[in-house]
């Protein structure tokens, strides 16, 4: 967020634990995403507890909507979407940010 303020972008923050992403908004997210897909997954503490297996979701959009459906915490965040593109904003330094953001919003 402090990145898209100092770029002077506007947006709108979604609380993702408040208000998680149904299955038609990740699905919506995927389809512009350029990343990764299994990106979306954190492989956190509670990826580990859950003792999921990286390789799952590698590729697997169906697996990856599924778990972040049962487990929003693993949404990797932030999301940044517009009309048609969707990049994950971390992990990434803010320079690689910047840069991602400007590419995104030109």
């Amino acid at each position: 967020m402090a990145v898209a303020t100092e770029m002077n972008v506007e947006f709108e923050e979604i609380r993702y634990l408040k208000s998680p992403p149904d299955e038609a908004t990740l699905r919506d997210i995927i389809a512009k995403l350029e990343d990764p897909v299994e990106n979306l997954v954190r492989k956190d503490a509670q990826f580990a507890k859950l003792e999921l297996n990286e390789d799952d979701y590698v590729g697997n959009v169906d697996a990856v909507v599924d778990v972040l459906l049962a487990h929003p915490k693993l949404l990797q965040r932030p999301v940044i979407v517009t009309a048609d593109k969707a990049i994950i904003g971390r992990p990434l330094g803010d320079a690689k940010a910047k840069e991602r953001l400007a590419a995104l919003f030109a």
